[in-house]
């Protein structure tokens, strides 16, 4: 901000440039924190000898008021004082002639540096929630079909029978790694930059430690110029939650393919899909398209801040201005991402028939036959090649693995052949599926039933 005729500037600015520069329409969105680190401050000149207790105590009223004003919406945000700081300082200074000392020590560089910070810390405590909230939809809905089965896919081609929730049991541990992210981007935010200055700190007795107990940050920051320069905080942010909407792209891309109707294997609640401007018999999954999409928009406001970063010298230079609009958008759009897809999975619907009659094909148990003519002595390597001559067999004749008779295997013992019998032939493919499930019993990480049930349980648990 420049006021004309005074201080190093006598001319006003261009108004496109003032235009061009202004930040107040989407930095007030931290107003509450500014509030809080000049409270703090306040307190600290107070310590200084710079204000009197008397003056404390009318900046923190008019402080206070201002804020009220900002919650009931009342506040005039002024487009000519450029930023959030000097909006809330020009409307303290107008109401009590002490807040022109409040800025005493203070450069909007370190205060920016403390705002953001606060921010984030508040932020993530929120992101976490929704993730556990997302976590829960999956784990509840892995409760109310743990019984079903489905196939699992390498290559997006069927590959042995697991129990959907394991599949979706993945998911979860997904995004505990992603709050596990987000918790070390919010301890690495927990440095009080304010003190620093512009770059040099201040010749004034700042008592930071006071700073730093009233803020509730773990530890002041070492370096004056690394304080108001550094922005990897947010970048580690933008990284966890890039990374975190890969996980819900991915998530949404799975359930996209298993409600369509080649898979069938689930369904949307309606609420969650929408119809065709054309084809009346459709039925779009449009929010998982959205999630999925909106994860581009996440990893590319990563690449902006790294790129805003990559040429700057220390210490503060203006493009940092550049890093809340990515900031904001990516927490406003992983927040939502996160929630609307929390309230999808809970909708979901699955057909255990589809599931059961996908995984039912034989050949999917093509690796358990193998592993069982290993436990009777064959050699992997010569077990792998014996189950896919007898699947290439299958298939010439037009018939599945488990119709084969044992001439139709090659050079296989008694033995062997009652290894192959075991796995294959008997019972229903229901119950052959169930037995290739239950012989995983005691691997950990494998999708066993009773191993599920007990994630399961320790997932309620833990999300509790």
């Amino acid at each position: 901000m420049r006021a004309a005729g005074k201080g190093r500037f006598q001319g006003k600015v261009d108004p496109v440039a003032e235009a061009f520069g202004r930040s107040v329409h989407f930095d007030q969105r931290l107003a509450r924190h500014d509030l809080e680190g000049s409270r703090a401050h306040a307190a600290v000149l107070a310590k200084a000898g710079i204000l009197r207790r008397k003056e404390v105590a009318a900046i923190r009223k008019g402080l206070d008021r201002i804020e009220r004003e900002i919650v009931q919406g009342k506040f005039r945000w002024k487009d000519s004082l450029e930023d959030v700081h000097m909006n809330i300082e020009a409307a303290l200074t107008a109401r009590v002639p002490a807040g022109a000392k409040l800025h005493t020590g203070r450069s909007r560089n370190d205060q920016i540096a403390t705002d953001m910070r606060l921010w984030l810390r508040e932020t993530i405590q929120s992101d976490v929630a929704a993730v556990t909230s997302l976590q829960k939809a999956l784990v509840g809905l892995g409760m109310r079909y743990k019984e079903v089965i489905l196939p699992g896919y390498t290559h997006l081609q069927r590959g042995q029978p697991v129990l959907l929730a394991h599949h979706l049991l993945a998911y979860v541990e997904m995004l505990e790694r992603d709050k596990g992210r987000l918790a070390d981007a919010a301890r690495r935010a927990d440095v009080l930059p304010l003190g620093s200055g512009a770059l040099a700190g201040s010749t004034l007795k700042l008592n930071r430690e006071l700073a730093r107990k009233l803020l509730r940050f773990r530890e002041t920051s070492a370096n004056s110029m690394d304080a108001v320069a550094d922005r990897d905080f947010l970048v580690e942010y933008l990284a966890a939650v890039a990374l975190g909407g890969v996980h819900l792209s991915r998530l949404a891309e799975d359930l996209i393919l298993f409600s369509t109707s080649e898979f069938g294997f689930l369904r949307f609640g309606e609420a969650f899909t929408t119809g065709s401007s054309l084809m009346p018999q459709k039925r779009n999954p449009d929010v998982a398209e959205l999630v999925r999409g909106k994860s581009g928009r996440l990893c590319g406001h990563l690449v902006a801040l790294l790129t805003i970063l990559k040429g700057l010298p220390l210490t503060y230079n203006r493009d940092l201005q550049e890093d809340k609009e990515a900031v904001f958008d990516a927490a406003d759009t992983w927040k939502k991402s996160l929630e609307v897809m929390a309230r999808a999975v809970s909708s979901i619907e699955v057909d255990a028939g589809a599931c059961l009659y996908a995984a039912s094909a034989p050949e999917l148990l093509a690796t358990d036959v193998a592993d069982a003519l290993v436990q009777s002595g064959m050699p992997f390597r010569r077990a792998h090649q014996v189950v896919g001559a007898a699947v290439r067999a299958a298939e010439e004749r037009g018939t599945r693995i488990d119709r084969l008779e044992e001439r139709d295997w090659n050079g296989l013992t008694d033995r062997d052949w009652k290894a192959v019998v075991a796995v294959l032939h008997g019972s229903s493919p229901s119950a052959r599926l169930r037995r290739a499930l239950q012989s995983r019993e005691g691997v950990s990480g494998a999708p066993s039933p009773s191993g599920i049930q007990a994630e399961l349980r320790r997932w309620v648990q833990r999300l509790k």
